[in-house]
Order: C-alpha cells, then sequence, then structure tokens
C-alpha cells in the first residue's frame, strides 16, 4: 500500500506542466483595443508552485482565466503536459477537471455541509459514488486538519477553515493543475500564515501543480518554487525569480538573510512595474 502511494505521488510530480508561449489578449477590436497581455511567455513546472505578482491591472488573472477556460486568447498558446489548451484555431480552453480554481471571494454552497460541498465535484460528475466520496472526503478533511467541521456549514466556521475546505473540495477531483486568485487576501496576517503552513503540507502530500496569483510579496517568497514578477499593464515576464529556500519550510525561514535578499530583490523589481503603472494613471496594487 506504501509502495502504491509512493507510486502514485512520483507519477503525480511528473503531470502539470503550463507552457505559455507569446499569449496575447486584447479586449474589443483587435485593431485599437485594450491590450491586456503582450507576447507573455512562461513556464510553470510540474509539482510545484509558481508564483505571480505585479501590480494591480496588469492581466495576471486575465492569465489565469485564460488556463482555465473562463477566457479566450487573441494569439499565442497555453499548454498543458505539452496538449494545448488553447491556441492557433482553438482561441479559448475547454473546461476539465485537470484545471481547478479557488477564487478570491470563496465559492461555497451556505446551504450544503462542509462534507457535502467536498464531495460535490465527483458525485456530480459520476466519477465516486456518495459513500466513495464521502470516504475519500473524510480522508484528505483529516489530513488538512479539518476533522470535527465535516458536517457544519460554512456559514458556522472561520474564513481561514473554508479555505481549507476551498482547497480540499478543489483537490478532490484530482486536477494536475490547481489555481489561486489571491485565496487569502481577505485574511489576517497570523491566520494567513497558519493558511500558508498547511497550503505548503498540502503541496508536499499531493505534489500538485500551482499557479497562485498574489500581490503580497513575502507570501510569494515563502510559498513559492519560483516567483514570476509581471510587468504593468500590457502584461509580460519582466523576470522569473527562482527562490532557493530549502523545503520543509514553515514560518521561521522569514527572519534569515536568504529570505530578506529574495525580498529585497522582488520588491525592487514590482516597485518599478507599480511607479510606471502609477504614471500612467493605473490603479497602484
Amino acid at each position: 500500500m506504501m509502495q502504491t502511494s509512493l507510486e502514485q505521488t512520483k507519477a503525480r510530480s511528473l503531470r502539470g506542466t503550463i507552457r505559455i508561449e507569446g499569449a496575447v489578449k486584447i479586449y474589443g477590436n483587435p485593431e485599437n483595443g485594450v491590450v491586456a497581455v503582450d507576447h507573455c511567455s512562461l513556464e510553470c513546472p510540474p509539482g510545484q508552485i509558481t508564483m505571480v505578482v505585479g501590480p494591480s491591472g496588469c492581466g495576471k488573472t486575465t492569465l489565469l482565466n485564460a488556463i482555465a477556460w473562463f477566457h479566450s486568447l487573441t494569439s499565442g498558446a497555453i499548454y498543458l503536459d505539452d496538449e494545448m489548451l488553447c491556441g492557433p484555431g482553438k482561441p479559448k480552453a475547454d473546461p476539465g477537471s485537470d484545471r481547478i480554481v479557488v477564487f478570491q471571494n470563496g465559492a461555497l454552497f451556505p446551504w450544503k455541509t462542509n462534507i457535502e460541498n467536498v464531495v460535490f465535484g465527483p458525485v456530480m460528475q459520476g466519477k465516486l459514488s456518495v459513500k466513495e466520496a464521502k470516504d475519500k472526503a473524510r480522508m484528505m478533511m483529516a489530513e488538512a486538519g479539518l476533522s470535527g467541521v465535516e458536517n457544519e456549514y460554512p456559514g458556522q466556521i472561520s474564513s481561514g477553515v473554508r479555505r481549507r475546505v476551498e482547497i480540499v473540495r478543489a483537490l478532490m477531483n484530482d486536477p494536475k493543475v490547481l489555481l489561486l486568485d489571491e485565496p487569502y487576501r481577505a485574511l489576517d496576517s497570523l491566520t494567513k500564515s497558519v493558511m500558508h503552513e498547511s497550503l505548503l503540507e498540502t503541496c508536499y502530500r499531493n505534489r500538485i501543480t500551482v499557479f497562485f496569483i498574489t500581490h503580497d510579496l513575502e507570501e510569494a517568497i515563502f510559498l513559492g518554487d519560483q516567483v514570476v514578477i509581471m510587468t504593468s499593464r500590457p502584461c509580460r515576464t519582466k523576470k522569473l525569480l527562482k527562490i532557493d529556500l530549502p523545503h520543509p519550510r514553515d514560518y521561521s525561514i522569514v527572519t534569515s538573510r536568504r529570505f530578506r535578499e529574495l525580498m529585497d530583490e522582488t520588491m525592487d523589481a514590482v516597485h518599478e512595474e507599480a511607479m510606471k503603472a502609477f504614471e500612467l494613471g493605473e490603479r497602484e496594487g
């Protein structure tokens, strides 16, 4: 059983490569519309956390939405494990459970218990019976420190616990890629730090590829295997920073010299783009 689990984890770590090649997104008429993304290229390695930072309105979420299937591309292409999601002849990706989004504002059904929320996807898709789904959900919720809240409703638990329930619900679908758009934005700093450590444990356990948008630079450095700094609009890759901090990580690392060096390097690049956005009259993040 242990060998099988290790083999499954290893197999998962070899899938989920996202490759963005020359992505362009223009809203409105291609001749005079708003260019949100302009020839952006990026690779997210399998089983790693790619953190994406940049000024507000620069086009980060547009990229995430194109990966997810919510938005089309004007040109360029996005691949998942060398299979084209969208590109020439196919401007918009098909929906699929291989890519799951966790939104800023949450999306749990308030009239369902937490475990009913977690099992909803695979049961509705016919992938698992209700019993199979609940057995799997209880195991995954226990691993995420959610034992005891299975039969409570989302309104009865804290915002931090709701975030964990949402991530477990996403992982129940066994996706290749988890797409996170500022999921911890509304949390206080103490709750956020606990959530960060919980997310890292979940990612170590599942070896899932994560594409994570944030404006919190400390969050980006602490969680990331790589940090991608985007330009002000239109969105391009300005800098890719490999995070060479050791794993597993806990919050004691934020006081280390190397962490501060990485923070300074990220801050310099982001501040430069934020100033460009400000000078252009865009809303600074």
